[in-house]
């Protein structure tokens, strides 16, 4: 690990702003955290694997399906640093933290479609949330991310549903 975190590169990653027809946004509760915090599907991007595909691949691992279309890509790759205290202990101390591609896409499947019980399961249970509600759900550190996302993809939500 570098002495100091900034000189560490971002981990390429594609988060994942799922959307079922009521307008409420997929999250689930990682099954590593002890706080109450929720998050949206997101991992790493395998070497050579364009983000798009990535995104269906995390969704799949994750949730068990990946029924959905992309309908938005984020702009620009919004990245997060890790809290000091999780550098070094998270991906072999090899990143200060991520930069994502994110992706909205609507869910074509079923609630039942979803099945947290993956080969290696990430969530230990799941809901869908108003889009309000999201950035305050997510852990801390992942916050302002997460209102740089809501931000971008809320254009794409009806008045009704911001």
């Amino acid at each position: 690990m570098a002495d100091d975190p900034a000189d560490l590169p971002y981990r390429p990653c594609v988060g994942i702003m799922l959307i079922n027809r009521d307008w409420r946004i997929f999250v689930g509760q990682r099954i590593d955290q002890t706080v109450e915090a929720w998050q949206m599907p997101q991992g790493g991007i395998d070497p050579g694997e364009e983000p798009v595909t990535a995104a269906f691949r995390e969704m799949e691992e994750e949730i068990g399906t990946a029924k959905a279309e992309v309908i938005a890509e984020s702009q620009d790759w919004i990245p997060y640093d890790l809290p000091p205290h999780l550098v070094g202990r998270v991906w072999r101390g090899r990143y200060r933290g991520q930069s994502q591609k994110w992706f909205a896409m609507r869910f074509l499947g079923e609630d039942r479609d979803i099945d947290l019980q993956t080969d290696h399961p990430e969530f230990r249970e799941w809901r869908w949330t108003p889009l309000s509600e999201l950035a305050e759900m997510a852990i801390d550190f992942k916050r302002e991310t997460y209102a740089r996302v809501v931000a971008e993809f809320a254009p794409l939500f009806p008045a009704e549903a911001r």
